[in-house]
């Protein structure tokens, strides 16, 4: 059974940092891209940033490019997300997702992914 748990979430202010990690279970993604995405309040759920299998291919949304940074350990079958100077719009629960395809293509597509975590609360206070 494949599982995809987060975890790093948590209350801080703006200007502050969070790491989310991302760890899989049941089998290896190490050929896979996976990403991160968020949902807020009454919106629908966006993409973050994703990373193919090999970590030489990433994505970022337009909102957090030179604030997030994701990267992976295939080691560890983990990903992660760096997040500094954190704003209140960044507040949302994040979700890491894995794609069951192995390669490259569509690694920012939402509907590609195959398997879902249950999802870290972050909230960036004002």
């Amino acid at each position: 059974q494949v599982q995809l748990v987060e975890s790093g979430g948590g209350l801080v202010q703006a200007g502050g940092s969070l790491r989310l990690s991302c760890a899989a279970s049941g089998r290896t993604f190490r050929s896979n891209a996976m990403g991160w995405f968020r949902q807020a309040p009454g919106k629908e759920r966006d993409i973050v940033a994703a990373i193919s299998g090999s970590g030489g291919i990433t994505y970022y949304a337009d909102s957090v490019k030179g604030r997030f940074t994701i990267s992976r350990d295939n080691a560890k079958n983990t990903v992660y997300l760096q997040m500094n100077s954190l704003r209140p719009e960044d507040t949302a629960v994040y979700y890491c997702a894995a794609k069951d395809r192995i390669g490259t293509r569509n690694i920012a597509t939402m509907t590609d992914y195959d398997y879902w975590g249950q999802g870290t609360q972050v909230t960036v206070s004002s």
